[in-house]
């Protein structure tokens, strides 16, 4: 078992030991809490004070709290991303034990890298390919002709259909579905529906997260397409033929209809809707519960809906946005009345008095 300390990990990093750099780390820990061997980190300045209380035996930390450390520490420019780094060779779910359950069921024709751990009823279906180090979850379904690169972990209860094509390092969490039937219908002159097929795939690139029961659907010709580096958080739709582009992170319950394409770096908030066939340019911050109705073509922040408030506030703020079409007409009523000359209005009163 590899030992760290806080010399190694400053050196693996790229960070500054202060302290004991010979200080062992075992763990990771919240710095409210914490204990022998593990580590925490402060991120928000507002909370230094906790580092005189810490029971953690090192944290990372900013340079300017540098000096306020009580205890052994790392220091960086960016305390919570170099903890993410380092909380990594603690996540026991990335500690693979290579092995094929006798449960599971493997195609003949499929192909499976070194030190692959397959879990039991686990179905792999024909001509598939699993990447070396990769990791598929108790009853996961790896379609025909699929395609999973070096280091992947799917938990379990994922379906991963036929000719869909997986990078490296992806994590996929459980009861998620890739690769499903895009919502494709066509209507008939007597109301019914009929399917319309869909024949394109999914292709997901390297480093990608997709959450548990998170559905990204194939596209009807070309294909759905995660790029590299994307983070979809729980029970997201993402429908056929969307393009999210690279590094770019949706927060749950949000909905991405069909044809729609988001740029690089984008963040999505909870519960935001964006329709179909539009776009969204680069580095573009949408807060939650937005509707999306038409293209971003700036970057920026962009939010819609009626924010949180106490109920008989937020009640009164909604009547008086179902007004708003009285209040127009009244308006519109006070402007031409306006526009009225006062020689008009002489005038019309001097006849009127004749």
């Amino acid at each position: 078992m590899e030992i760290h300390t806080l010399a190694s990990l400053a050196a693996r990093f790229g960070l500054e030991a202060a302290g004991d750099a010979a200080t062992v780390i075992t763990g990771v820990c919240a710095l409210d809490a914490g204990g022998a061997g593990q580590l925490a980190y402060l991120a928000n300045p507002k909370h230094a004070t906790a580092l005189a209380s810490t029971q953690a035996a090192a944290v990372v930390v900013h340079p300017r709290q540098a000096a306020e450390l009580r205890t052994p520490g790392l220091i960086a420019k960016d305390p919570m991303l170099a903890f993410a780094r380092i909380a990594q060779l603690f996540d026991p779910s990335r500690q693979v034990s290579p092995g094929v359950s006798p449960a599971a069921h493997i195609d003949s024709s499929a192909r499976i890298g070194p030190g692959c751990r397959i879990e039991a009823f686990a179905v792999i279906e024909a001509d598939a390919q699993i990447g070396a180090g990769s990791q598929i979850g108790a009853g996961t379904v790896v379609g025909r002709g699929a395609q999973l690169g070096e280091g992947a972990r799917v938990g379990a209860r994922v379906v991963i259909h036929d000719g869909v094509c997986i990078g490296a390092r992806v994590n996929i969490l459980p009861g998620a579905v890739i690769g499903s039937r895009g919502f494709g219908n066509a209507r008939g002159a007597d109301g019914r529906w009929e399917e319309l097929p869909q024949f394109g795939s999914v292709r997901i690139g390297d480093d990608v997260e997709i959450g548990a029961n998170t559905t990204v659907d194939r596209g009807a010709f070309g294909d759905t397409v995660l790029e590299d580096g994307v983070k979809l958080d729980n029970q997201i739709q993402i429908a056929h033929n969307c393009v999210v582009g690279a590094h770019t992170a949706i927060a749950g319950s949000a909905g991405v209809a069909g044809s729609t394409t988001i740029g690089q770096r984008c963040m999505i908030g909870g519960a935001v809707n964006i329709g179909g066939h539009l776009s969204v340019c680069d580095d573009v911050v949408i807060l939650g519960r937005a509707m999306v109705t038409g293209h971003i073509t700036e970057p920026g922040v962009y939010g819609s809906g009626l924010p949180f408030a106490p109920a008989q506030e937020w009640r009164k703020t909604v009547a008086r946005v179902r007004r708003l079409d009285k209040l127009e007409d009244r308006i519109k009523r006070l402007e031409r009345t306006a526009r009225q000359s006062p020689a008009d209005t002489i005038s019309d009163d001097r006849e009127g008095d004749a």
